[in-house]
């Protein structure tokens, strides 16, 4: 091929990809940019302009009570969630894999196991408040019907009332997380298939052959090659669960209750930057120690379940 026909070709790639490298940098990179220099500002209100003040917010951040607080309510809904997600992925996707078992429509499962995921989460959240209303949400009707309803002593009398789920915050922690669970584990059951069947089949076929039943392969072979792919599902799963937003917001009063125990560290970033002071400048230092905190987890995570023979292949190529 000649150098000018070469680069006629080479335009040509500049120009099909310069769609998506405009919008990174004007709806991705620059965000990121001013986020990390508001951090360091003092914009708050109806302001327009700010003034750098260095790391007061970040010291203002690290004595923040509400704002670790956030935090531990984030990892709490986010372990309720992650821990029957692996679970019941890892368990599903090796009965869908399994050759010997034989199961019968296997695409339709997987099709039916992923569509959660399709779903918009505000929608989701928008249903399951809707159903759990009070008092007059469809659930609440079901149990009156039922003969189920709350009894309240008030003045010396009995009242019954329906059941104000959203005031109890194991419920509403549990339905947060449940929500999560449930839109999420059809994608983890997707990539644990796909780490699946990227093993090879000769391993199964010799361990047969050697006189290994299925639950040896499963233990032995299946779960141990499929440590990098959990590593990956940990990793993004946590990201995910530290950027949750659009269900504890919605399901709740916008604000994390009852008692801010559903207040996740994004629903307090929102509220301290459009709810109240509009402190917009606090806000991104939120957001950039939410960021700190994610990677210095998923760092711990990555090293400490990593092969250590990778790791030390790793280093000996580093030299």
């Amino acid at each position: 091929m000649k150098k000018g026909q070469e680069a006629r070709i080479n335009r040509w790639g500049y120009f099909f990809t310069a769609p998506f490298i405009i919008v990174f940098l004007l709806c991705s990179l620059y965000p990121i940019i001013y986020t990390f220099l508001l951090s360091f500002g003092d914009l708050k209100g109806l302001r327009s302009d700010f003034s750098f003040i260095g790391l007061a917010n970040f010291q203002k951040l690290i004595h923040d009570k509400y704002f670790w607080e956030a935090i531990g309510n984030t990892f709490i809904i986010w372990g309720l969630n992650f821990i029957p997600q692996i679970g019941l992925a890892l368990l599903l996707s090796i009965w869908l894999s399994d050759i010997n078992l034989k199961l019968r429509g296997k695409p339709f499962f997987r099709a039916i196991i992923y569509m959660p995921n399709l779903l918009m989460a505000v929608s989701v959240a928008l249903l399951y408040r809707s159903l759990f209303t009070y008092p007059g949400g469809p659930l609440n009707q079901l149990l009156f019907n039922w003969g189920l309803h709350e009894e309240v002593a008030r003045d010396g009398r009995v009242i019954f009332q329906a059941f104000n789920f959203f005031r109890n915050v194991a419920f509403t922690r549990g339905l947060v997380a449940f929500i999560q669970w449930w839109m999420w584990y059809g994608h983890t059951v997707i990539l644990l298939m796909a780490g699946i069947t990227s093993i090879p089949l000769s391993l199964y076929e010799s361990a047969v052959v050697d006189g290994a039943n299925s639950r040896q392969t499963t233990w032995f072979i299946t779960l141990p090659l499929l440590r990098p792919m959990v590593i990956y599902i940990l990793v993004t799963s946590l990201i995910g669960g530290m950027q949750m937003l659009d269900i504890p917001f919605l399901l709740t009063d916008m604000r994390g209750g009852p008692d801010f125990k559903i207040r996740t560290s994004t629903v307090y970033m929102y509220n301290v930057a459009f709810q109240g002071v509009n402190d917009y400048s606090y806000a991104a230092a939120i957001s950039v120690g939410v960021f700190a905190i994610t990677l210095v987890l998923s760092l711990i995570i990555f090293f400490f379940l990593q092969d250590r023979g990778d790791l030390k292949k790793a280093h000996q190529e580093a030299r």
